[in-house]
């Protein structure tokens, strides 16, 4: 069974940057399952997957517009202390969520703690590198008519939504 729209594909993968330092990997686990079609991954991960089959390998780089976009200045910003509700605990490399002015929860990763404000940047940790990815596929099921509606790969005893 080829990878497709709405089949499920359970993939093991070493995640490298360009210098070779290993930034992820499902060694030691069962493998990452997604839903394809569904943007669950990358979009440059999921085009090179397309087609593949389960005892498939191969090594893919993935450019920064494929992967988490390309490095945004203009989301590096600087931030009121009261913007945190714990502002003096608030140390450099802390990972927020946060709101947009649209809505849309963000991602913020903290840059620079000073005495009047802190530095925050918005941008995926991994936007602007290019990821290399060394893949093997090791399934492909036909997803169920439960996983196509929700978007998303369930577990063997189903998914319960909270």
């Amino acid at each position: 069974m080829q990878i497709s729209r709405h089949k499920i594909a359970t993939i093991d993968y070493t995640l490298t940057d360009d210098s070779g330092e290993v930034l992820d990997s499902s060694a030691g686990s069962p493998g990452l399952a997604y839903l394809h079609g569904e943007q669950n991954i990358i979009p440059g991960l999921e085009n090179a997957l397309e087609g593949k089959v389960a005892g498939d390998s191969l090594k893919v780089t993935v450019l920064p517009e494929e992967g988490y976009g390309v490095r945004d200045d203009s989301k590096v910003v600087t931030v009121p202390h009261d913007m945190f509700e714990n502002a003096g605990e608030v140390k450099v490399g802390a990972r927020f969520y946060a709101q947009s002015p649209d809505g849309e929860q963000i991602a913020i990763t903290v840059m620079e703690v000073r005495d009047e404000d802190i530095v925050v940047d918005g941008n995926h940790p991994l936007a602007g590198q290019s990821l290399h990815f060394d893949v093997t596929v090791t399934d492909v099921r036909d997803a169920s008519e439960e996983e196509i509606a929700h978007g998303h790969v369930h577990g063997p005893g189903g998914h319960a939504h909270g």
